[in-house]
């Protein structure tokens, strides 16, 4: 008889994962089954390990979102995409019927369904999802820039918000793997950009590529050396993307008058400014969550094809599935920009 288990990992508690055979599932109608070929680690797959998100996505819990393979298997009225076909999954899913997704906002869908955390994430041998999320790749494509498809979406996408023009100057603040990404793909777009992060190391990668590194003394007042380099360099917008009340607030009181703040990140704690203050500094204050469908996707695919971007030089460690549990571990800890596992 053939086999229909497959081994998937699952978060039972707060750092806590356990492989499981469970049963292989199958397409419904409008779906493919994927058999994953690379997964990514996450930093939302970080704060669900962690247990930052038990309120949203209970225990236990099947995490993951960013993930590539091959189709290996279609459901009733997919004509569009063929078995071994490789594709890259983009993993939000907006409903596409409510006010918001009818505005083109349907990355805040209250309706969204997302890979890994009310949908089962793709830290399994197989994946199912909507055909329509499963996006074809070019030969030109490596794997390791391939699975990183989604998290560059997420840093264009907050490019766009900014709505910046051509030869602008802004700053990223937090250089973890969307910060990271965010500036390749800013700088290969033709910005000039420049850097901080509390890793030296993170910010000697992205100078790297061309980046502008932002050394701060620690021991004096780090704002005010901040907000002089970036008046200075003028600096047009600002990237929060370190995800805490530090960045945050690093991002909102140095920022240059007339400058544009994206936050990027996901802190979880209340930042503290005076409306005064950020009025009369003009100020704009803007956010950024994950993409649009499908645009945003499409221009990231079609960036790497052309070599214009690489995603997947921000890996910094490759393992293998069943290394999974010390992979989140390390990645919980801050210092990995991005650690990619094969599943083949």
């Amino acid at each position: 008889m053939p086999n229909t288990l497959m081994k998937a990992a699952l978060l039972t508690k707060p750092q806590r994962v356990e492989f499981r055979e469970i049963p292989r599932p199958e397409p419904g109608p409008g779906q493919v089954r994927v058999q994953m070929n690379r997964v990514s680690i996450c930093g939302s797959d970080v704060h669900l390990y962690k247990g930052d998100w038990e309120k949203r996505a209970p225990f236990p819990i099947r995490p993951g979102h960013e993930g590539m393979g091959y189709i290996d298997a279609l459901g009733e009225g997919v004509t569009h995409l063929d078995l071994g076909q490789r594709v890259v999954i983009e993993p939000n899913f907006p409903c596409g019927h409510c006010r918001y997704c009818w505005r083109g906002q349907g990355n805040i869908c209250p309706n969204k369904r997302i890979t890994g955390v009310n949908e089962p994430g793709c830290f399994a041998e197989y994946s199912v999802l909507p055909a329509k999320f499963a996006w074809p790749l070019p030969e030109q494509i490596r794997d390791e820039d391939a699975v990183l498809v989604e998290p560059t979406t997420v840093g264009w996408h907050a490019l766009q918000t900014a709505t910046l023009r051509a030869g602008d100057t802004i700053a990223v603040i937090g250089l973890g793997a969307i910060g990271l990404l965010l500036t390749h793909t800013a700088l290969a777009v033709g910005y000039k950009v420049l850097v901080n992060d509390r890793f030296p190391e993170k910010m000697s990668l992205a100078e790297q590529w061309g980046a502008i590194a932002i050394q701060l003394d620690t021991e004096k007042q780090v704002i005010p050396q901040l907000a002089a380099q970036l008046e200075s360099a003028d600096v047009v917008s600002v990237f929060e993307c370190g995800g805490t009340v530090n960045t945050a607030t690093m991002a909102l009181e140095a920022a240059p008058a007339g400058a544009k703040v994206i936050i990027v990140g996901l802190a979880h704690e209340p930042v503290s400014f005076i409306p005064f203050d950020i009025t009369r500094r003009g100020l704009s204050i803007l956010t950024s969550i994950v993409c649009s469908h499908p645009a945003d996707f499409s221009r990231i695919i079609e960036l790497i094809a052309k070599g214009t971007i690489q995603p997947g030089k921000v890996i910094s460690r490759r393992c293998q599935f069943a290394q999974l549990p010390e992979a989140l571990a390390r990645a919980a800890g801050g210092t990995e920009t991005k650690i990619v596992l094969a599943l083949a």
